[in-house]
């Protein structure tokens, strides 16, 4: 195995142990860049002299003994809404390309604090509107497992530069899906944290109340590495939690024994692709084998949460009022199919906005209700594998529609998930699987994972690039 084709955690044990250097695992992934990035487009731009200067640092520090962080010498990339103080932020749109941050996402400082290396900013679609990444202004980004197909979205530069083996880590963030999607699409494992667990503090948003960043990775170790340095409270951001310190690393390998996990009816609906549904449930042996008590149920709250969403659109008000003065001032700069979901958010009276976030409110209490006598809920992350590139316009509603269905909720209700693969199908396209959790039970949900990834290996599939190299 290549380096730039292990784990974080295997890299940064040779890198302890003085078996390779931060320089040497830096270099292999901007050589893999170089080699895959015509045919993928991950990335808006790649910062290779200062993620090479980086990685000398870490090695210089290493070799003299210091104190290093957790995630020391390990390359990773950043979905370009975050921030990084000197560096470009465009959220995949003309209007930002030439937008320099003026200081560090928290998210960032946190990875920084750690000795990450930031390789680069990753493509979106633009101002994080869509699940395909197809409509960046920077053009589109393609599958790995399949480059005639789209890699998801609106994190699918992230995923797609984890799945080519571009970088070892990745961070997205997720509004109703954007990291668990794309994680789908390329077999990758996608977490989406409660609401409030890690700061959005210099990330650029869709919606405020809903945006969550979160980890994309090749195993549920490296997430919860990722996830664990990344959670916490932030004075820049009132909406982050003070909740106790997280060590969710300490207890991955702990049984799972005893756990209620169900599958809820609602989720497995008529547009669910027969090879998705039947992998999903597959998983229910893999959990029965760890002594887990598997049952079915049924969650009609999740119709509530399609009438909500059919409703007022909270999102376009955000949206609309945090650009509305490009909107008005450069409409022509905009993509076409961004335009009409930002201007709706000018159409909506105040008074059912208001309506609409006291039933979304109450929507959320009803669902802990529902909940309180369930760990984890299991479903399908997407309701089919990636679909072919096609017209952005074509996929935008095909992959935003339906994609949002099963991920969406857990956004609205306030809830934490993970996504990671659960099979291919016929074609060799991987399988998403979902587990959902309560607010704040990421530890568990981390554990959860764990047991099932260790029992099926199932984040060890790797897509074959030779095929274009």
């Amino acid at each position: 195995m290549s380096l730039n084709e292990s784990t974080a955690h295997q890299l940064s044990a040779r890198m302890r142990a003085g078996e390779i250097s931060s320089r040497e695992v830096t270099t292999a992934v901007l050589e893999r860049i170089e080699a895959t990035e015509p045919e993928i487009g991950a990335f808006i731009s790649v910062d290779a002299e200062g993620a090479l200067h980086q990685a000398e640092e870490i090695d210089r520090r290493r070799a003299a003994g210091e104190k290093l962080g957790r995630l020391a010498g390990i390359p990773l990339a950043l979905k370009d809404v975050l921030c990084v103080e000197g560096g470009r932020t465009t959220c995949g749109s003309r209007i930002l390309e030439d937008f320099i941050a003026p200081y560090d996402a928290t998210a960032v400082a946190r990875l920084r604090q750690a000795d990450a290396v930031f390789i680069g900013k990753t493509n979106m679609d633009e101002f994080a509107m869509g699940s395909s990444t197809e409509n960046s202004h920077f053009g589109p980004t393609r599958n790995p497992r399949d480059t005639e197909r789209v890699p998801g979205g609106s994190s699918g530069g992230s995923a797609a530069a984890v799945a080519a083996d571009e970088t070892i880590l990745a961070l997205g963030s997720d509004t109703g899906g954007s990291v668990r999607i794309p994680s789908s699409f390329c077999g990758l494992v996608g977490l989406k944290p409660t609401y409030g667990r890690i700061s959005n503090a210099g990330v650029l948003p869709l919606d405020r109340n809903l945006d969550s960043v979160g980890p994309l990775a090749r195993t549920v170790e490296d997430a919860a590495l990722a996830f664990q340095l990344l959670a916490g409270p932030d004075p820049a951001d009132p909406q982050t939690w003070n909740q106790p310190p997280l060590q969710a690393t300490d207890d991955l390998d702990e049984e799972i024994a005893g756990l209620r996990v169900c599958f809820p009816r609602e989720f497995f609906w008529e547009e669910v692709d027969e090879e998705v549904e039947a992998a999903v449930r597959a998983s229910a042996q893999t959990f029965a084998d760890l002594h887990a008590h598997v049952d079915e149920i049924s969650l009609e709250i999740l119709d509530d949460l399609a009438d909500l969403r059919a409703g007022v659109n909270l999102t376009a008000v955000e949206t609309y009022l945090h650009y509305r003065d490009y909107l008005e001032n450069y409409p022509d700069r905009f993509d076409p199919i961004v335009v009409p979901r930002m201007m709706a958010g000018k159409e909506i009276k105040a008074v059912d906005f208001l309506r609409q976030q006291i039933a979304w409110a109450d929507l959320r209490r009803r669902a802990l209700r529902a909940l309180e006598s369930v760990d984890f809920l299991i479903t399908p992350t997407t309701p089919f594998a990636a679909p072919l590139v096609d017209d952005a316009e074509a996929n935008y509603a095909q992959v935003n529609n339906l994609c949002l269905r099963n991920t969406s909720a857990v956004n609205l209700l306030g809830l934490c998930a993970i996504s990671l693969p659960c099979g291919l199908t016929r074609e060799g396209l991987p399988i998403g699987l979902q587990l959902i959790g309560r607010p704040f039970d990421e530890a568990r949900l981390l554990r959860l994972a764990y047991a099932y990834e260790q029992a099926t290996g199932c984040t060890q599939q790797n897509p074959d690039m030779e095929a274009f190299l």
